[in-house]
Order: C-alpha cells, then structure tokens, then sequence
C-alpha cells in the first residue's frame, strides 16, 4: 500500500544529517489527565443522548475534564516533569523544550515558555507546534531532527490539549468526544539504532474547514458578537474527517515502514490517534492487524488530540506491553488537514 505520488509529505529517516550514527532515544515518559471523570451517564442529563448511543458510534465511555484553574501548561508540567523523573534528568540537563498544541494557555507566547519556567529549565529554546491530533507524530519529528543536527543532546517534547474548553456543551455531536491529558518523552542522542527510525507527515490545507475553531485568531477575532454565535466552539464534518483519516493513516503508515525498511510484521504495536474507535478499527483492517497488537484506550479518556497517542504509548509501557527492541508504528490524523505516522525502536541507550 503505497501513498500517490502526487500527495504532499515529508519524511524523516534517523541516523542521517550531521552524523550518520545519530539517533534519538526515547529515555523517560509521563502523562497526566485532569481528576474529573465525565461519563456518557453524565452527558445523557444534559443532552439528547445515552450511553449506548456514545459507545456504539464513538467507542467512549468516559473522558477526563480540566477544571478551573487547570492550563494546557498545568497538564503539560505534570506530563513532562514525570517524563524527566523516568529519564533520571534534572532541568539543567534539558537543552530544548517543545510542546505540541493547539490549545495553548495564551495566543502568545508560547505555552512551552510557561512549561520551561514551570520545570526550571533556565535558558533553553522553547516553542510550540500547532499541528491538531497530528502533533506527536510532527513534534517527534522535528524533535529528532532538532538531536540529529546536532542542535540538541537532551530533549523534553510534551503533546497536551484542553479541547473541552473548546466545546459547546449541547452540541452532541462534539461534546462527547473530547476530553483533556498531556504525554511527554525525554529524548536523548545516541549512537545506537533507536527512537525515531523514520517518519512521514503531510497536510492538505484545503480541507481547513472540516474541523476548525473559528474565533480567536487575526481572521476572525473573538468580539462579543461572533462569542454570541459561538463562533469560538469547534466543529467539524465527521463523515469527512472519517474517510480522509484512514486513508491518510494507512497510506502514511505504509510509507514510513517502506522508509525504515520494515514491514507490518516486524511491528510488536501500533499506536494509532484515539478519535473514534470506528477510525481505529477501520485502520486496523485496512492494514490487516490483529486486535491485539492495536493499543486502544479511547473508552477511557475520549479524544485527547495530540495527547492520546503518548498517553497510550505511556499506558503501553507501563503495562508491559512493549519490550526493549520492540517496534512501535505510531500514526495519526488530525484538523489542518494534517496527518502522520511514525516508526519508533524501543530502547534505552
């Protein structure tokens, strides 16, 4: 299965650039979500909706809601400072901080300002990456771009969105898809074969408007009249974004493999985006996966955008599921359009 040739994309492959040896390994993990628990019980008593309706459709039962006071950079911090604890790194040993959003504290500056100076992490570049459900798979991307030329030796790369800040509570159609977390890793360069083996990332700007949040921005600034349309509430079609994910999941996911000259069956698991469980098993049979080699924990914390692929990566870890030397395909499709998939050899140098 192969993308067409006239489809935009980007590849990465590991150990090239300013050293041929050089990689970019994987050495801590965390994550945090907020401690409010919204079940599909709890939307059934505020909208025209049940339990079983949510499950069948979506695959959720439940999601994790940020409440007062909690910032995409409270989450973030959490996520990330876990990360540095597993890796055994203190916040002068970190050189560069990124952080993948599209919910961030503020328009400007950057959430990852906020995050550097919560971690103490004194003087090291910080930016975000603004790429939707997308923005692990484009951050890790640049992240081991950013180790491979040397820019970087150790690396906090942080995924978090609060997308129920966004979110028009009577509208059943998005409401009961979106929840709220944070994943992070520590990468760090090595000589040896592990982290990011290659990676394809693409986007279609034409279809913007399929999913999108209006208000806010230079095109359309948040006035109290386009407020009071709720103009500032995300939307999309979902027909849409449905065929156009696991096209562009599949095809991606196919190209980096080919890049990393790997095949299905040298990977242990793949890490898909937790959108819709329909999207997830539609990908799976597409490529022809057993279940169980699919990690899916959408029922427990719905769409956390870019969060959920490092959120289910972290899980992944901690229950044992992947092993040193393991390959891992992470592929994802988010608003943009954006989209993007991964390979990844597990490992501590």
């Amino acid at each position: 299965m192969r993308a067409p040739a006239d489809r935009p994309f980007y590849v990465v492959k590991g150990g090239e650039g300013v050293s041929s040896s050089r990689y970019a390994a994987i050495i801590g993990w965390g994550m945090a979500v907020p401690e409010q628990v919204v079940t599909n019980a709890d939307l059934a008593q505020r909208i025209d909706t049940s339990d079983e309706w949510i499950r069948s459709r979506t695959g959720i039962a439940e999601r994790r809601v940020a409440g007062p006071g909690v910032f995409t950079s409270t989450l973030a911090t959490i996520a990330g400072r876990e990360a540095m604890e597993r890796a055994g790194v203190s916040p002068a040993d970190i050189d560069m901080v990124i952080v993948a959003t599209c919910t961030p504290d503020r328009p400007f500056p950057a959430t990852a300002c906020a995050v550097q100076a919560n971690l103490g992490i004194t003087r090291a570049p910080a930016f975000d990456i603004a790429a939707a459900c997308s923005g692990f798979v484009y951050g890790i991307s640049v992240a081991t771009g950013m180790i491979k030329s040397g820019m970087s030796r150790r690396l906090l790369l942080i995924a978090a969105d609060i997308f129920t800040h966004l979110i028009d509570w009577d509208d059943r159609n998005t409401c009961v898809l979106f929840g709220d977390g944070a994943g992070a890793v520590v990468l760090q360069a090595t000589d040896e074969r592990l982290g990011l083996l290659s990676t394809l990332i693409g986007a279609a700007g034409e279809g913007e408007t399929m999913m999108a949040v209006d208000a806010g921005g230079t095109r359309m600034p948040a006035t109290p009249d386009i407020l009071a349309q709720g103009r500032q509430y995300v939307y999309m079609n979902g027909r849409e974004i449905f065929k156009h994910a696991v096209r562009e999941m599949c095809d991606s996911a196919m190209r980096a493999l080919g890049e990393a000259g790997l095949s299905l069956s040298d990977i242990s698991l793949i890490i898909p985006h937790q959108a819709n469980v329909r999207i997830i098993e539609a990908v799976t049979k597409r490529l022809e996966l057993p279940a169980e080699r699919v990690v899916v924990n959408i029922d427990r914390y719905g769409n956390t955008s870019a969060a959920s692929i490092p959120i289910a990566l972290y899980e992944a870890v901690q229950q044992g599921r992947v092993k040193d030397g393991d390959y891992l395909l992470l592929t994802a499709f988010g608003g943009g359009l954006t989209w993007g998939s991964a390979v990844i050899r597990w490992g501590r140098p």
